[in-house]
């Protein structure tokens, strides 16, 4: 007997409107799922667990069951998700490599220059260091950790700079190489090389908002306007920096020539961030089991939640559900502009209660179709979803990069969020600007020959 006979064939359902019987999946999927997360089970198993009982309407408890569980061992079943655990290897032989120092270095060169100087050299490490380590969390701990003492020496409000090293390290999770793209591309099935490519401008821009916020809320929040111009050795500290940013270099070289794949290039990434961990001599031979350790924890996480993701992704096609929101949307406007904008609004409000890794596992097979019977390319609307996570991430409450960030710097929430509110909506206004122009994602990979 399945859950729709079940209940269904009892006097108090007998007689439920037909309208109640396409919403059903609906309330049973989300219900258990916002159910299970607000009495804190683990978000892997909630999303298994409302993946099961969404199977179990149409199917026997045993067969719900295999079915399940075949979905479970089938969503890992793909070469390419071996990128994962390879670039969170990567990105923590970073962390414990001495990258960050050196790019913050690097970036004093340029941003020492501006009004506010080391405001604006925090956004900058992030781009990069966050780029490199595909982790804004790390990002955040990496550079603000390093950037705390020097802003207190020279008296920086540390609430607003807090606020900058939160709003500011995401925005290395759209310039490649980055994990979330990954996950993205598998479950839309779309080019890897060309959704990389698309995340430097909006990646970039995001960054250039965060500066463009500083500038204007400098005064306001008292951050000193001295510039601080770099006095060390601007050559050595270039030729310290250019074996990190070769990195990048090397794995979008390589992926464009077609030398590697993602997968590949993952792999090549964890070992030219061993070479160079060990040629900075910061890293050392006892650090490798830690760094071990913790990729694999950090992996078990991921990929549990993306099998148990595929699971739920196979349950709501099963059950239309990713077909009656969507009707239920294109009832709300046919207008593809109120439409996407709409979007945005769902998956911030999203971002806001749920990690990136299954937001994007859930609801990409939901939005990504509506989005592209609309017009919009899949490799814009995956910018167009990364973004909006990115900013999630950022706000209570469970911003990860919100907490990581305040723990770094000693602060409080209460004291962090009043300051982040400006920047947040800075950050949604530039969602907005790339959400409306499409060429600011799509103009890179087409001069490299993606077609439209």
């Amino acid at each position: 007997m399945t859950l729709i006979d079940l209940l269904f064939s009892q006097h108090f359902l007998a007689h439920a409107p037909d309208f109640f019987y396409d919403i059903f999946p609906v309330i049973v999927l989300f219900g258990i799922l916002g159910f299970l997360l607000i009495i804190g089970v683990p978000i892997a198993f909630s999303i298994g667990i409302a993946a099961f009982f969404t199977v179990f309407i149409d199917f026997p408890i045993e067969q719900s069951t295999v079915l399940v569980s075949q979905k479970l061992a089938n969503g890992l079943d793909n070469f390419g998700l071996l990128a994962l655990p390879f670039f969170i290897v990567a990105g923590n032989l970073m962390n414990r490599g001495g990258l960050a120092a050196r790019l913050i270095n690097f970036a004093m060169i340029f941003g020492g220059r501006l009004n506010g100087s080391l405001a604006h050299v925090n956004v900058m490490a992030n781009m990069l260091f966050g780029s490199l380590s595909g982790s804004a969390a790390a990002s955040a701990a990496a550079v603000g950790g390093i950037m705390k003492p020097l802003q207190q020496k020279h008296h920086y409000p540390m609430d607003f700079s807090t606020a900058v090293n939160v709003a500011s390290c995401p925005s290395g999770l759209l310039i490649p190489p980055s994990n979330i793209l990954i996950l993205y591309a598998l479950v839309s099935s779309t080019s890897v090389q060309y959704l990389f490519i698309a995340g430097y401008f909006p990646g970039i821009l995001m960054g250039l908002g965060i500066m463009i916020g500083i500038l204007l809320l400098g005064k306001r929040y008292n951050i000193p306007r001295e510039k601080i111009v770099f006095t060390g050795s601007v050559g050595k500290v270039v030729l310290d920096a250019i074996p990190s940013l070769s990195l990048v270099i090397i794995i979008m070289g390589g992926i464009l020539a077609g030398i590697f794949t993602a997968t590949e290039a993952s792999a090549i990434a964890v070992v030219y961030a061993l070479i160079l961990g060990f040629a900075y001599r910061e890293l050392k031979i006892s650090d490798l089991m830690p760094v071990l350790v913790e990729s694999c924890v950090t992996t078990s996480i991921v990929l549990l939640m993306v099998a148990t993701s595929s699971a739920m992704s196979w349950a709501m096609a099963n059950a239309d559900i990713p077909a009656f929101i969507s009707d239920f949307i294109l009832k709300a406007s046919t207008n593809p502009i109120v439409v996407i904008l709409l979007m945005n609004v769902i998956l911030l409000i999203i971002g806001t209660f749920m990690d990136m890794t299954p937001a994007v596992l859930i609801f990409t097979p939901i939005f990504l179709p509506i989005a592209t019977h609309l017009g919009f390319d899949p490799i814009h609307f995956g910018i167009i979803l990364v973004f909006n996570l990115c900013i999630g991430i950022c706000t209570p409450p469970v911003g990860t990069a919100l907490f990581v960030g305040c723990s770094v710097s000693d602060m409080k929430l209460g004291q962090v969020v009043p300051k982040l509110v400006p920047l947040f909506a800075i950050m949604v206004v530039t969602l907005v600007i790339v959400t409306l122009i499409p060429s600011i994602s799509l103009w890179l990979p087409s001069l490299l020959g993606y077609q439209m």
